[in-house]
């Protein structure tokens, strides 16, 4: 990724070159969090009057959401990086034609519980991959809790029709084992129902569960009442009917999917790389891959609202002849360590950040507990296979798992599948690897427009 690197959007395919070890002296810009800006986005239009979102990240998937809202009546004014959301308390506008939320599954799950609020029906569709998303789990939840909701096609997949009037409320119980965004739309709606919601969770389970507390943390933020309920075997969330969002000032931290990629190019090119703004209790569950590469032998640097990560070693192309599994070393010939099975249920967005690290480890790793990557912008279990078989690494991915064996790496052409996160993670490898190219480097505007660009200042 050279300084004199062409801006990804304009290119239809970008080479990365091998660096030496990053010099890291200033923060890496990470862009504010995709998952909070949603979130808070949606809030801020729940509420009554004007809120302020501070640190929002501008990127594909918010400005889908911003766009559906002014379909909905929500006016969002841009001054620098404050968002003003006129928010109208719950009554949404009736749109005059179908919203279109591309393949942002935030924008579309939790747009579909919230339009149970409107005063009539709503389509929400996508793209054709959104088409292929499931989302028969939250209709059902919904259902369950007196909302009409309407398949409009032949499968359990976008387009709904959601035929408005309001949610009535009361106990539910929801399928979170496919997607936690199901179980987060239910919530944020939740203050607006009739009656007190309670959802319990088929079989008690409940995947990326962080991606939960985060729903309920940003909730409070604007004023909502809601709290775990129930036994370690029978968990409920309960939400308090008619305790409205308050319009607040909020501010945005920086996007943890997005700062795993500097964290993990310390990792495979050794050097250093920093990024401000991270809190010191954050609750966005990505920032748990630092963990991963402390116990990988990295070093982790902690300063104020500063997280620098160290590479252990000094980085380098790898020869294109070499016959020996290729590793990042330290001076004295450290490796990085192979962590054997981990699993990664939790924060699944780093899976694809974590995975080309792992090309560069002692030994093979596998991934586990990770079957909602199936259902993502791409099936990313099946991407990630094909494209790490293509850099020479052995992988294989079962239903709901991933196994890396490092080996002789050589350059190839990497397909993206119009997924930001496949084209941000095997540039990665590129910083060691010659002759990686990434095709459609343009999809990462889904949530970092800058991203080629800001990997340039390190």
């Amino acid at each position: 990724m050279s300084r004199s690197a062409i801006p990804a959007p304009a290119l239809a395919r970008l080479a990365i070159e091998p660096r030496d070890p990053l010099a890291g002296k200033l923060p890496v810009p990470v862009p504010g969090s995709k998952s909070i800006t949603n979130r808070a986005l949606l809030l801020a239009a729940l509420a009554e009057g004007a809120s302020e979102l501070v640190g929002g990240l501008e990127s594909d998937d918010t400005v889908v959401m911003r766009g559906a809202l002014a379909a909905l009546g929500i006016d969002v004014a841009i001054d620098g990086s404050t968002w003003r959301v006129a928010g109208r308390g719950g009554r949404f506008a009736l749109p005059t034609h179908p919203l279109d939320c591309g393949n942002s599954g935030t924008t579309a799950r939790f747009l579909t519980a919230a339009l149970t609020l409107a005063p009539g029906p709503v389509v929400v569709d996508g793209n054709a991959r959104m088409r292929e998303r499931p989302i028969s789990d939250l209709v059902s939840a919904l259902r369950a809790l007196g909302a009409g909701v309407e398949f409009e096609g032949g499968s359990e997949c976008p387009p709904v029709r959601i035929l408005g009037g309001g949610l009535p409320g009361g106990p539910a119980r929801i399928d979170g084992r496919r997607s936690s965004q199901y179980v987060s739309a239910v919530l944020q709606a939740a203050p607006y129902a009739t009656r007190d919601v309670e959802l319990s969770f088929v079989d008690g389970v409940i995947v990326s569960r962080p991606y939960i507390e985060l729903t309920l943390d940003v909730m409070r933020s604007f004023g909502a009442r809601v709290e775990w309920r129930g036994t370690a075997t029978d968990e409920r969330i309960w939400v308090e009917a008619g305790r409205r969002y308050q319009a607040s000032r909020y501010a945005i931290e920086p996007d943890a999917s997005s700062a795993a990629y500097p964290f993990c190019a310390a990792a495979i090119a050794g050097g250093r790389a920093t990024v401000a703004g991270v809190p010191a209790h954050s609750l966005q569950a990505d920032f748990k891959i630092l963990g991963l590469l402390e116990r990988m032998g990295c070093r982790i640097e902690r300063e104020g609202d500063r997280v620098t990560v160290v590479g252990p070693g000094a980085g380098g192309a790898i020869s294109t002849n070499t016959t020996s599994t290729p590793s990042t070393t330290t001076a004295s010939g450290a490796r990085l360590r192979s962590l054997g099975e981990i699993d990664m249920n939790d924060f699944p967005d780093a899976v694809l950040a974590y995975a080309v690290v792992c090309l560069f480890a002692d030994g093979p790793t596998t991934i586990r507990n990770v079957a909602n990557l199936r259902i993502k912008e791409t099936d990313r279990l099946a991407a990630l296979e094909t494209e790490l078989r293509k850099l020479g690494a052995g992988a294989v991915a079962g239903p709901d798992w991933l196994r890396i064996e490092p080996a002789p790496l050589h350059g190839a052409e990497i397909a993206t599948y119009d997924d930001h996160r496949m084209a941000m993670a095997f540039a990665l490898a590129g910083l060691r690897v010659p002759g990686v190219v990434i095709l459609d480097p343009g999809c990462v505007s889904k949530t970092w427009p800058g991203y080629f660009e800001a990997f340039s200042g390190l």
